[in-house]
């Protein structure tokens, strides 16, 4: 071959990644198999080594933009868990994060597709070609199946925070303290409105999670209320009616009366009660959330069912109705139906009974609505819970709030119950329970009449009374939440 020849031969321009032809027909389906995995791991990659490398380098681009963000977090939550808290429960965060969600689970599978197109399918053997088409299919479903998932749950949950959340600036810490009312609001069809039956006010350290729970029973009479408030100026002697006039019904008074608070108030029956315990406690209360049994059936069959230890019989209907049957003792999965009605029932009991089976209820929700739960069932927990939590804690403030639980967790639980024989609600002695409040909110090694137990991993029902100095010891003991059920 003369020397021209050789000096007029094309000089190969291509590697074997940009030219499948150049290889052999094992090398080929390798190399098809190779450019997906590449775009699984780290989407654009494929297409720098062998297609268009623009597009190659802006998937990359964004895909180490995401995980350096995921990084970031990360770091973040480990060096300020409050604020990172405060990132993930924003609105903004929430929508750019769905937004992303849902930009990745429609890109991801055209570089998927563009990498397949790369790998050349029409040299293949046509079995190799259904395989390497079958693991293109496949790998799409893993990576936008999940991905748009999240996005859908994402939005849902962002819905839920706004829906629920109140959107007004955050409060004032109170002397270093948190002060949320618990209310669980009873309005079914054989009552006149809601009425909050089960009243506890969580009194949280700001810096330390160390937490004081009272509970108060519904049927306290003579009911004060601060100077300031709009309730005072109403009833400036109080709510005081005998019988008739009880703390549950606070609720009901102020709902009906609309013009006592102004139209800013989004719950007036909430605030009303919020100012009573203010002035029974002696404590500024800062929010409240209320748990309306009227929608807690749908929240529980949201969950799966709800397991709890009944230690004794509870009936279903009695009072304004038929008792259709009973719960019987032992360990139950109770579904939404029976489960409203181990919580709600009065036939046969007292108030305090009811209160200890409601804190039960509300303890065994905490302690089963696991992350794995919540994520496999969120949509529904997320669309029941809307229906059933009110409350006038800001979004804002979520991160704070989110925080602080976390803290409380590893403290003790003081807990304080305002029953006989500590006080008498037809008579109840207003400075005894402010001084009694004052007690517990300090280190209880110091006060041993108040009771702590070591918190569990979810909240538990208060498991005593505390008992100052002076009280008498002599009468009915206070019903425990254990004595009539546990969580299962």
């Amino acid at each position: 071959m003369s020397s021209s020849a050789v000096a007029t031969r094309p000089r190969p321009t291509s590697t074997p990644m940009r030219s499948p032809e150049l290889l052999s027909r094992p090398l080929r389906i390798r190399r098809a198999v190779l450019l997906l995995l590449m775009t699984l791991a780290l989407p654009g990659a494929a297409q720098v080594m062998a297609g268009n490398r623009r597009m190659g380098r802006l998937g990359l681009r964004v895909w180490l933009a995401v995980l350096c963000a995921l990084v970031g977090a990360g770091l973040l939550g480990l060096l300020d868990r409050r604020l990172a808290l405060s990132l993930v429960t924003s609105s903004w965060v929430l929508l750019a994060f769905t937004v992303l969600l849902a930009l990745g689970a429609l890109s991801w599978p055209l570089f998927f597709a563009d990498a397949w197109r790369l790998g050349a399918p029409t040299l293949q053997p046509v079995n190799a070609r259904r395989a390497v088409a079958v693991m293109a299919v496949s790998l799409v479903l893993v990576t936008s199946g999940p991905m748009a998932y999240a996005a859908r749950q994402v939005w849902v949950g962002r819905d839920v925070l706004a829906g629920v959340f109140a959107s007004t600036a955050v409060g004032a810490v109170h002397d270093g303290r948190y002060n949320i009312l618990l209310l669980g609001g009873d309005s079914g069809k054989d009552r006149v409105g809601t009425r909050p039956d089960s009243m506890t006010l969580v009194s949280v350290d700001a810096k330390t999670g160390r937490s004081v729970m009272f509970s108060f029973p519904r049927n306290l009479e003579n009911i004060p209320f601060p100077a300031d408030s709009p309730m005072h100026q109403a009833l400036p002697n109080g709510y005081d009616c005998g019988d008739k006039c009880l703390l549950n019904a606070v609720y009901t008074y102020a709902t009906d009366h609309p013009g006592i608070y102004p139209p800013s108030v989004k719950d007036p029956g909430a605030q009303a009660t919020k100012d009573a315990i203010s002035a029974i406690s002696g404590l500024s209360v800062d929010y409240y959330v209320l748990i309306d049994l009227r929608g807690f059936s749908d929240l529980v069959n949201a969950m799966g069912g709800l397991t709890v230890n009944v230690t004794r019989p509870v009936p279903i209907g009695g009072e304004t109705s038929p008792i259709s049957g009973y719960i019987p003792a032992g360990r139950h999965h109770l579904d939404g139906y029976h489960a409203l009605w181990f919580a709600r029932s009065r036939t046969g009991a007292s108030d305090y009974d009811r209160m200890a089976r409601q804190r039960c209820t509300m303890t065994a929700m905490l302690a089963q609505m696991d992350p794995q739960t919540v994520l496999l069932k969120f949509q529904g927990i997320a669309t029941a819970s809307a229906k059933v939590v009110s409350t006038d804690i800001p979004q804002s403030e979520l991160g704070s709030l989110a925080d602080l639980a976390l803290k409380a967790r590893s403290q003790k639980v003081t807990s304080v119950q305002f029953v006989p024989p500590l006080i008498w609600p037809a008579r109840p002695d207003f400075a005894l329970i402010r001084r009694t409040v004052q007690s517990a909110l300090r280190p209880a090694a110091k006060h041993p009449a108040v009771a702590a137990s070591k918190a569990p991993s979810a909240p538990t029902a208060p498991a005593a009374t505390a008992t100052p100095s002076g009280a008498s010891a002599a009468a009915a003991t206070p019903v425990d939440a254990k004595s009539v059920c546990s969580a299962g």
